[in-house]
């Protein structure tokens, strides 16, 4: 009688144990904030973004564009 209880018990333990569970995340997500530099009148972004990971900043000879840590400027800017 004990058994027959603990089986099924047992199959969803098993069948639990793998699972697994996403951390929290806030319900926003901050980017991170660019200040043109002195003299520089800001230009809002002409269109859209090209990938995750850019932001929008200003580049000293081609001005404003999109700008990844990793991969450089969009659109070839060096």
């Amino acid at each position: 009688m004990k058994i027959s209880i603990l089986i099924p018990v047992a199959l969803v333990a098993i069948s639990l144990v793998g699972c697994v569970v996403a951390p929290v995340r806030p319900a926003y997500v901050t980017q991170p904030v660019y200040v043109a530099p002195p003299g520089v009148a800001y230009v809002g972004p002409t269109y859209a973004i090209p990938g995750p990971g850019y932001v929008w900043a200003y580049h000293a000879h081609y001005g404003w564009g999109w700008h990844h840590p990793q991969y450089g400027w969009h659109r070839g800017w060096k």
